[in-house]
C-alpha cells in the first residue's frame, strides 16, 4: 500500500528532487531524501500544513528544498532514480530519515537541534532532523 496518494508524474518529480538533493550520497542518501519528502506530505504539521501532494511538497516556497529554490533542479529523472522514488512512495523508510522532516549539509558536525527538531543522525554529508511525536504524529 502506498505511503501517500500519488499520480504517475509524481514518481519522476520526486526522483528529480532526490537526485538533485542527494545524488552525491548515493542511492541510500537519495532514498532518505525521498523519506523526508513523503513525510512532509504525510505530516500536515509544522511548516508543512496543507502540503498534500508531491508537487506542492517539491515546489513549496518558502520552506521548501534548496534544489528547487537555488536552480539545481534541472536534471531529468533516470530509470534508476524513478525506481528509488517508487520505493519511498510505496512506504519504505530508512534510518535516520524514517520520521524526519528536515535535512541539511552542515560544514561540520550535526547540531543537536535544527528548527526545534532533534537530530536523528547523519548519513554521509546530510544530517536528519525529526519532530517530536506530539508535534507531528502522522510521520510516526
Amino acid at each position: 500500500m502506498p505511503a501517500i496518494q500519488y499520480v504517475s508524474s509524481d514518481i519522476s518529480l520526486l526522483a528529480r528532487l532526490m537526485r538533485a538533493e542527494a545524488e552525491g550520497d548515493g542511492q541510500l542518501g537519495m532514498l532518505m531524501v525521498g523519506n523526508v519528502g513523503v513525510n512532509r506530505v504525510l505530516g500536515n504539521c509544522l511548516d508543512f500544513e496543507n502540503i498534500r501532494t508531491i508537487q506542492q511538497m517539491v515546489f513549496q516556497s518558502p520552506g521548501g528544498f534548496e534544489a528547487t529554490q537555488k536552480g539545481y533542479f534541472y536534471q531529468a529523472a533516470r530509470t534508476q532514480d524513478r525506481r528509488l522514488a517508487q520505493r519511498v512512495l510505496n512506504g519504505e523508510r530508512f534510518n535516520p530519515a524514517t520520521n524526519s522532516l528536515w535535512f541539511f549539509q552542515p560544514p561540520g558536525a550535526c547540531p543537536a537541534q535544527w528548527f526545534n527538531q532533534w537530530n536523528t543522525g547523519r548519513f554521509k554529508s546530510h544530517c536528519f532532523f525529526s519532530p517530536s511525536q506530539a508535534d507531528c504524529p502522522q510521520v510516526y
